[in-house]
């Protein structure tokens, strides 16, 4: 007989299994949404770094959920405890899930103990933004740092996360560096693990 199979029903739709599904979302509507966003938010503020902040803001959410959402799916529930771990699962994980790619690079602070960066050199998020000559500081890559700061934050690594642009010889654009300075509480845990 034709479509005799064994189909499971679901009667609840918490009952579904959390499947991959489709993991692409089409760069032209993710671009015409953040640009609302960011648009939005902008009519609600004052200055660059209060926009900056409500951006860091909205990405702290979306940050919280991918960690529960990446946890459950690839770890078994199971999250890093360790200081190295939840930087690596940042830098390829989370920004695999996320961009489509692992992260340029991932750098220890040469001048303080507590600092690490994330550096990209296209960071999606700026990549369609034309920044007027008014707003010359703003960075859209704050979005991606409270994405960071939510994913840090919900493992139990608290940090300060910011966006910075970092001139680079013979680009035209410069690059995005994550800057992640983790709370003294921290490297006091990490040190005692040991």
């Amino acid at each position: 007989m034709i479509g005799v199979g064994k189909i499971k029903q679901y009667t609840n739709v918490l009952d579904k299994p959390l499947s991959r599904g489709k993991q692409e979302v089409s760069l032209s509507a993710f671009a015409f949404l953040f640009s609302e966003l960011v648009q939005y938010n902008q009519t609600q503020v004052d200055n660059i770094a209060e926009l900056e902040r409500r951006l860091e803001d909205a990405g702290y959410a979306v940050g919280a959920r991918v960690l529960e959402l990446l946890c459950h799916r690839d770890k078994g529930n199971r999250r890093e405890t360790r200081l190295l771990g939840i930087l690596s699962f940042v830098h390829s994980t989370v920004w695999k899930v996320l961009f489509g790619k692992v992260a340029d690079s991932l750098e220890k602070g040469t001048e303080h103990e507590d600092e690490y960066m994330i550096s990209e050199k296209e960071l999606l998020v700026n990549r369609f933004i034309s920044i007027p000559k008014d707003m010359g500081t703003f960075n859209c890559g704050a979005f991606v740092a409270g994405i960071v700061r939510g994913v840090l934050d919900s493992a139990g690594f608290p940090a300060v996360v910011t966006a910075h642009f970092v001139p680079m010889e013979g680009q035209q654009r410069p690059r995005t560096t994550i800057l992640i300075k983790f709370a003294e509480e921290v490297l006091r845990r990490e040190a005692r693990l040991g």
